[in-house]
């Protein structure tokens, strides 16, 4: 961020922004705190500058009645530039460049410097009062000015006493100006300049030294200064003849419009044409400088990208004029959840980036951003249609997930993406659940290893009819014992697999080792089906089916021992292909059970089409059974629901006789969970078997197999 040189308006040391405490901000915040050098820099130029401003009114207010017309005609060009600086670009001076410096020091050349520092501080005073600047910076901005118009005073009233000419005032103005008088004009330009310099970086920000300001963006304010300074001679010139006063009008005029034309292009090369928001490049660049800021201030800072669920599904049916529309009040209304200090960016499409900065900690920017996510829930009344959004948001947060640039943008992407996936709204940053980092491509590597060296291990949880006690099957868990890291748990590998190309073969492992372990236990005397648990990406592919036929048949099963477990997720998706694919498994005669049903987004009508034989009924209702009676109602319904449809009813997480018992009393046909026992390894779920003949039904035997069951799972 540039400040102002000659018009201390943006010190981050003590802005606008900074004078009350944010929500996101303690009172302690670094922003807020003032170095010691603040108070140096505050009453040196306060002090001795209203000293000075003080005299000069005193000494030129009774002689403003003898003053000539050119003095009056520069003294209204000067108001009138204070209020119109050039504004270059955003890249530079905020505030822009004070062409009014360049007929403050014709004033100092021509009426000597009284007049000059009371007429530039009268219009400093009128501009900051016009401009509602904080009170503390008015003195300010008027001290620091007149002891820097004072210096040059100095330079050029040491150059009239050595040459023996008299100071110029305003009963006697300067005659005319010579070729050698060059000489202490640039003198006094420079001093100018370095004394200002030097006041504004007193003040330098927490974190920042002296140095750091006074060569920030050096070359711009040296050279801008010096060229509007030098407008100063050509104005004494022209006041010879007030008449032609006006016509210096003309050429600044052209400077501004020239420089508008340049902010103009800026913009739209920074800006995106639909919303008006910040483009892609714009928020970058704005990243890689707050950055650098919340190093030197050691604060956080957070970035979030947004991508709204399903928007194609508006252009596609209504047209891109109606998602134009729609995108620009989005835009509005995400603005309107932040603080002025915050941005907010499209980046194309339906996609935006939030710049939060500063930000307490990452919970706060992760509240933000579900703040955010609200405001976009509301409905949209756009074009006399009412619509309804959900958005994706991911957040990384400076210092926690990045130093720099490409990493806190690709991390929040990353977020992003899991946050769309697994329909959680807001996600930030965790690097275990990254599949691109270090980490996680080194465990990648290492799945890949235990599927080719037989190091993955399948334990078994077994399925007991409620009403008769009877097992009814089991389900495969698959489990990895890494050989560094040990039991590394499937919710960790089991998405690596779906994205990264090794859920097929993953899948295929687990397939085949069950069946290999049912017909062992058919070998035993044990006939116990098994469930295995499929992806939606297993179903979406055409190996599947050849997978469990070749399975089947090498271990010469029937198909009616092996049931394929699907997520719930497969309801939200009507696909071709999926339901292809379990038509055909269910022509092989192997079974389709719904898993974790009642947490995901169930359409009845698939439920109703597809070949589902089973419900498996989410722990999450199932734990709560004996506490909340909302649950008992739900779980009533699910069990109801399945009946209705010819399926069988499966209670997941099933850890106390009182959950048994309720889930008999409501009809539910089947439990699983470690009330009856936890997941077993080969040889020990083969013994539990052996305990629970499957003739023998009885509960007592249930808890003398859940108090035998070893803890490994």
């Amino acid at each position: 961020m540039i400040t102002d040189r000659y018009r201390a308006d943006t010190l981050t040391t003590m802005d606008d922004s900074d004078m009350a405490t944010d929500e996101r901000e303690g009172p302690d915040h670094p922003s807020l705190l003032r170095p010691s050098m603040f108070a140096v820099g505050w009453w040196v130029s306060v002090a001795g500058g209203l000293l000075l401003v003080g005299y000069a009114v005193a000494q030129t207010i009774p002689a403003l009645p003898e003053a000539d017309a050119a003095f009056w005609v520069i003294a209204g060009l000067l108001l009138l530039f204070e209020f119109s600086p050039v504004i270059i670009g955003s890249g530079y001076d905020s505030q822009g460049v004070a062409t009014s410096d360049a007929f403050t020091f014709a004033v100092l050349y021509l009426y000597g410097p009284w007049p000059a520092i009371a007429l530039i501080s009268c219009a400093t005073l009128v501009s900051e009062l016009v401009k509602r600047k904080p009170p503390w910076k008015v003195p300010y901005n008027i001290g620091q000015f007149a002891l820097s118009l004072g210096s040059a005073a100095l330079v050029m009233g040491l150059w009239f006493r050595a040459t023996d000419q008299p100071t110029p005032t305003l009963v006697e103005p300067l005659a005319a100006l010579q070729p050698v008088d060059l000489t202490w004009m640039v003198a006094g330009w420079l001093t100018f300049f370095f004394v200002n310099n030097t006041l504004f970086s007193l003040l330098a920000d927490p974190g920042r030294t002296f140095a750091d300001d006074f060569f920030d963006d050096f070359a711009y304010y040296f050279f801008t200064t010096i060229a509007v300074l030098a407008v100063a001679p050509i104005v004494v010139f022209v006041s010879a003849e007030p008449a032609f006063m006006p016509l210096l009008l003309l050429p600044l005029y052209a400077v501004r419009k020239t420089a508008s034309i340049s902010r103009e292009k800026e913009h739209q090369a920074l800006h995106d044409s639909l919303t008006g928001l910040p483009n892609r490049k714009m928020i970058l660049a704005e990243l890689a400088s707050r950055l650098d800021e919340a190093r030197r201030l050691d604060t956080n800072v957070a970035f979030c990208l947004l991508d709204l669920d399903r928007f194609k599904e508006v252009n596609d049916t209504l047209g891109h004029q109606v998602g134009d529309r729609l995108l620009a009040v989005v835009a509005q209304r995400i603005e309107g959840a932040l603080r002025p200090n915050d941005i907010v960016a499209r980046l194309g499409g339906d996609e935006f980036a939030i710049l939060l900065d500063p930000v307490r900690n990452s919970d706060a920017a992760v509240e933000v951003a579900h703040r955010v996510r609200q405001a976009l829930t509301r409905p949209f009344h756009v074009e006399g249609m009412l619509f309804e959004l959900e958005a994706s948001v991911g957040v990384a947060v400076y210092p926690v997930h990045g130093q720099d640039v490409d990493p806190i943008v690709r991390r929040a992407d990353v977020a992003m993406y899991l946050a769309k996936e697994e329909r959680t709204g807001v996600e930030i940053y965790v690097a275990d659940r990254d599949r691109n980092s270090a980490s996680r491509l080194a465990l990648l590597g290492g799945l890949r290893h235990a599927l080719q060296n037989g190091e993955l291990r399948v334990h078994y949880q077994p399925k007991v009819s409620l009403s008769s006690g009877n097992v009814v099957g089991v389900e495969a868990l698959v489990r990895w014992h890494h050989p560094q890291r040990g039991l590394v748990m499937p919710d960790e590998f089991i998405p690596m697999a779906e994205h990264s190309g090794l859920m097929a073969p993953l899948t295929e492992h687990v397939i085949d080792e069950s069946l290999a372990q049912v017909a062992r236990w058919r070998t035993a005397g044990l006939e116990v089906p098994v469930a295995v648990n499929v992806s939606m990406r297993d179903l979406n592919g055409r190996d599947l089916l050849g997978v469990v036929a070749s399975a089947l048949e090498r271990h010469d099963l029937p198909a009616s021992l092996l049931v394929l477990e699907l997520t719930e997720r497969v309801l939200t998706r009507n696909s071709a292909e999926v339901t292809s694919t379990l038509n055909a498994l269910r022509r092989l005669g192997v079974a389709a059970s719904l898993d974790d049903f009642g947490t995901g987004y169930s359409s009845m009508v698939l439920l109703k089409k597809l070949p589902i034989a089973e419900i498996k009924i989410d722990r999450s209702f199932v734990s709560r059974l004996t506490a909340d009676p909302g649950d008992v109602t739900i779980v009533r319904s699910i069990v109801d629901l399945a009946h209705g449809l010819g399926m069988t009813a499966v209670a997941e997480g099933v850890e106390s006789e009182q959950v048994w018992e309720l889930l008999q009393g409501l009809g539910c046909d089947a439990a699983q969970g470690w009330y009856i026992s936890r997941p077993l390894d080969s040889d020990k779920a083969t013994a539990w078997l052996r305990r629970l003949p499957s003739q023998q039904p009885a509960l007592r035997v249930l808890r003398g197999g859940a108090e035998g069951a070893d803890s490994t799972g």
